[in-house]
């Protein structure tokens, strides 16, 4: 699921190598912190958050075979 973000996000952005990715597990819940360069923080979120929903979708649609719940933040 990771990786799955990462390579979402590398692919939005100008700057890939500060794309960072880190995870927190509580209980049924995992939860992932995506950091980018300042500068690419509206492409990641994209107009209205579209972006953003978008990428929490696909991430939720895959946690679904894990059987687990899965936030994604952006920070």
């Amino acid at each position: 699921m990771k990786e799955l973000i990462e390579l979402i996000a590398k692919a939005l952005v100008d700057h890939p190598d500060q794309v960072r990715v880190t995870e927190q597990v509580k209980e049924n819940t995992i939860v992932y912190q995506l950091s980018v360069a300042p500068d690419d923080m509206g492409k990641v979120i994209g107009k209205q958050g579209r972006v953003a929903k978008a990428l929490r979708t696909v991430v939720g649609s895959a946690a679904v075979k894990a059987d687990k719940r899965v936030v994604v933040e952006i920070v």
